[in-house]
């Protein structure tokens, strides 16, 4: 798996590319809120559009970087989930302890006016 940052207006938006399954990228995920929430960024939004496969481990490190998110007063929201990704989440009810939208521009647009 590999992820870029970008920042658009009142958030972060990370996208991930291929497999997450955890492990070494949990880590690096774990890294990169901390020096975002240093820099005063708090809102991130999860592209999943580009992700072809996500087992446990990945969901626990997605749970993971939500509870960070939200431990430093932001929260972090789920966008462009493929049809096999939103289905793991229902199975898991995960669904409905993320906030999740169906593109990238709804899911920054939700965090208007919640700083």
């Amino acid at each position: 798996m590999s992820f870029k940052v970008t920042e658009r207006y009142n958030c972060n938006v990370i996208e991930f590319k291929g497999n997450v399954m955890g492990g070494p990228d949990a880590t690096k995920l774990n890294e990169t809120l901390h020096e975002l929430i240093e820099k005063g960024h708090k809102n991130i939004v999860v592209d999943l559009g580009k992700v072809s496969f996500m087992n446990s481990s990945g969901l626990g490190m997605l749970i993971g970087a939500l509870t960070t998110m939200r431990n430093a007063g932001g929260d972090l929201r789920i966008a462009n989930a493929t049809n096999k990704i939103e289905s793991l989440l229902i199975v898991t009810k995960l669904i409905t302890v993320f906030q999740h939208f169906k593109t990238v521009p709804e899911a920054v647009d939700s965090f208007e006016g919640s700083e």
